[in-house]
């Protein structure tokens, strides 16, 4: 039986939340992960074993259903000292006077509310046991712009701003936060972005090598690693081959101008 306290992972059944979610179980974690899709939950608690993840099917803009899927966990995934939230998506790639209503509709729901939802159901817990970790998925995107980043880097930078204020917030209670701010990854993100055009979402990374899901699960594991003293705010990973944004040149373009 493990002694580490459990973790819940939202956005878990593929990309950076099912890495994080084996990198956890690797380290002895119990996780209970969320996703939207029943089928992935069930093949990641098959490959790990039922008693280190519980799947739980869950739309986190849905603040009633993530109130259910949390409340009353069974042992050893009742005592919750990690909160991994993950889950996030975009749609769309276009300027803002293009975009779609719903697409902005869908970003702010799950990238904003549905973290908050996740957040609320979680830290009284937390607070109660005087002790845990929040971790953040934020993106670069909150930070550098870039020719339709426009809602979804604003959805970003939420997350880095509640980072900072949940800090604040929580001062004295036990509690870390920290975000991460990943660069260019390969995951399904880009597919989702492009409602499952695959060669589209593929020429993205054309002539360069993004991040892994795999980085990312290993930033967490190291920043959640850390001793109780530190508390590690902010992480920023990007490909070696895009110094900023999406404003990167492939390396046979680097020399034309």
């Amino acid at each position: 039986m493990t002694n580490l306290a459990s973790a819940i992972v939202t956005g878990a059944s593929s990309g950076f939340g099912s890495a994080i979610v084996h990198r956890l179980v690797k380290s002895g974690r119990p996780v209970v992960a969320l996703a939207r899709r029943t089928d992935r939950l069930l093949e990641l608690a098959d490959a790990l074993g039922h008693d280190m993840v519980l799947p739980r099917t869950v739309d986190v803009r849905d603040h009633e259903a993530v109130t259910r899927a949390l409340s009353e966990l069974p042992e050893p995934f009742a005592s919750v000292g990690l909160l991994v939230n993950n889950a996030g998506l975009s749609k769309g790639f276009g300027p803002i006077q293009d975009a779609d209503l719903q697409h902005w509709r869908e970003m702010i729901e799950t990238n904003v509310m549905g973290l908050l939802h996740c957040v609320r159901a979680t830290l009284p817990t937390m607070i109660t046991a005087g002790r845990g970790h929040v971790v953040n998925i934020g993106s670069i995107a909150a930070v550098y712009p870039y020719v339709g980043g426009n809602v979804y880097g604003g959805t970003k930078a939420f997350v880095h701003q509640l980072s900072q204020n949940l800090r604040t917030d929580l001062e004295g209670s036990g509690i870390r936060v920290s975000c991460i701010a990943p660069g260019m990854a390969r995951t399904e993100f880009a597919l989702t972005r492009f409602d499952g055009d695959q060669d589209r979402a593929d020429a993205l990374y054309d002539g360069v090598e993004p991040l892994t899901p795999e980085d990312i699960a290993e930033a967490v594991d190291w920043c959640i690693s850390q001793p109780a003293r530190v508390n590690v705010s902010f992480i920023e990973l990007m490909p070696t081959n895009q110094p900023f944004g999406l404003g990167f040149r492939k390396p046979s373009e680097r020399n034309e101008r």
